[in-house]
């Protein structure tokens, strides 16, 4: 008889809005939920929007001690509370960690975590698997202890973010503060060591492989979603044909924001650009335009509420994404399910999504001559951006959409727990050989170790649905039916 499986999710950031992760968690867990599964949610500041759907939600403290030190803003950091909190074990190592340069979020986050779900199984709670969103801390090792099953999702690896970091470092001390900065042998270590870790595209498979050393049949492919009911085309609100909207940060590198910038000044001067960033006199995008003398065609509109960025997206001719890297690429997918063109650089896993989606066109990275190029090829022909906006609707309602992303990941789950089930308690490692019988064998066993009752199932890819199952019916499969596969670089 098949159930509904039980999901703890982990994740140290949960708010949409500050970044990808807090988007990823809170729709993830609603369409698992609305497939009739049960989740308990821990999570750290800054902490999401209302999730009535779930369980329940308990939310971890965080002094954010770092965020303070480096913004130099002694203020912020203890004003408000008990003055003595900073004495706290956690609360001080993080200080301390801050002082010498560290990110300490995602190791304090984790520990506290491990104390909620010890707590809460000593209270008689039993979760099926444990979904740790991007956090990887030392702490995800402990709860893998406990007996759970521990999956991660992981948009890119931190190493990522250190290149792009000594890409803005200006000198050997901030280059070493880079090296320091970023915890990624502990978040390697960890990723080496839990059951499944998930990720999107195949350029970001790569990076994790590479990087983490994540062996690749431990991959899962479960793309990101796209709330394809949010983020539709309203025909009530007409396009500016002279308007470009990019929707990214301008102080990362990885962005490639002033690429754009740069590009629009070779742009008739009838062109505007919209950009979706922190509305300050620092910004990045706003000195470049300055020297290039275009800053009054550049709108910044700062960190907007989702109505706002839904009523940009379905104004705006065309969408940019002139990325140095994405793990996935969120605003095109939300732009093409808007019905609105974009404009791409072929960077990561932007290749993956454009066509995927077919609403857009690739540019060279980091070439703003071809980048303009790109832009006023379609800004010109507005047949054509009317006929990709159409493509890209359809493509990615069939690829993208919540409901069948979800669906996808509950089979991911059960083939996790499948194998932990079936694997020998004294292996803990990926990394010995040991490990990799252990996982051979798991995967012989893993079909007689699920739940009696629950069918196998065929291969689920991005806009291919199982029409023969109900929404709530999980079922257990091999490791290359579950997951789509990571395949090699042809």
């Amino acid at each position: 008889m098949t159930r509904p499986l039980r999901i703890c999710f982990v994740a140290y950031r949960g708010n949409m809005r500050c970044g990808g992760q807090g988007i990823y968690l809170w729709f993830l867990a609603r369409e698992l939920a609305k497939l009739g599964h049960q989740l308990d949610v821990l999570v750290g500041p800054p902490y999401p929007d209302p999730m009535p759907f779930a369980r329940s939600v308990r939310e971890l403290p965080n002094e954010q001690y770092w965020a303070g030190w480096f913004a130099r803003d002694r203020a912020a950091m203890f004003g408000g509370g008990d003055p003595l909190r900073v004495f706290r074990p956690l609360n001080f190592y993080e200080l301390a960690a801050s002082y010498l340069g560290f990110l300490p979020e995602p190791f304090a986050f984790s520990l506290r975590a491990l104390g909620a779900v010890k707590r809460r199984l000593a209270a008689g709670e039993h979760w099926d698997v444990v979904h740790d969103v991007q956090c990887l801390g030392w702490g995800i090792l402990g709860i893998r202890a406990l007996g759970l099953p521990v999956v991660s999702t992981i948009h890119h690896p931190l190493s990522v973010d250190r290149r792009a970091s000594f890409v803005r470092d200006r000198n050997l001390r901030e280059a070493i503060g880079t090296m320091a900065f970023y915890p990624i042998g502990m978040q390697s270590t960890v990723a080496r060591r839990i059951e499944r870790v998930f990720t999107s595209s195949e350029a970001s498979a790569r990076e994790i492989q590479r990087d983490f050393g994540v062996r690749r049949e431990r991959l899962c492919m479960v793309a990101n979603g796209v709330d394809t009911a949010l983020y539709s085309p309203d025909p009530d609100v007409a396009r500016d044909p002279a308007e470009i909207l990019c929707v990214g940060r301008a102080s990362d590198p990885n962005k490639g924001v002033v690429n754009l910038v740069e590009a629009l000044a070779r742009l008739p001067e009838t062109v505007r650009l919209t950009l979706v960033d922190d509305d300050h006199p620092d910004n990045e995008a706003r000195k470049r335009a300055r020297a290039l003398g275009c800053a009054s065609r550049v709108h910044l509109a700062g960190r907007v509420p989702t109505e706002q960025l839904l009523h940009f997206y379905r104004r705006a001719a065309l969408v940019v994404v002139p990325s140095r890297y994405e793990g996935f690429g969120l605003p095109a997918a939300e732009a093409m399910a808007c019905g609105t063109p974009v404009v791409a650089t072929a960077a990561g896993a932007l290749p993956e999504v454009v066509r995927t989606g077919g609403g857009g066109t690739l540019v060279p990275v980091d070439d703003p001559p071809a980048l303009a190029h790109g832009i006023a090829a379609l800004l010109d022909r507005p047949e054509r951006r009317a006929e990709l906006g159409a493509r890209g609707r359809r493509g990615i309602v069939e690829a993208y959409s919540w409901p069948r992303i979800a669906a996808a990941t509950a089979e991911a789950y059960v083939e996790a727990i499948a194998e932990r089930r079936g694997r020998p308690a004294s292996t803990t490692t990926s990394a010995r050989v040991g490990a990799r019988r252990a996982s051979q064998s798991s995967a012989r066993s893993a079909a007689s170790a699920a739940p009696a009752g629950i069918p196998s199932t065929r291969r689920l890819q991005p806009g291919r649905p199982h029409a023969s199952e109900s929404p709530s019916t999980v079922s257990s499969s091999s490791h290359s039916d579950a997951c789509s596969r990571i395949r090699p670089s042809s």
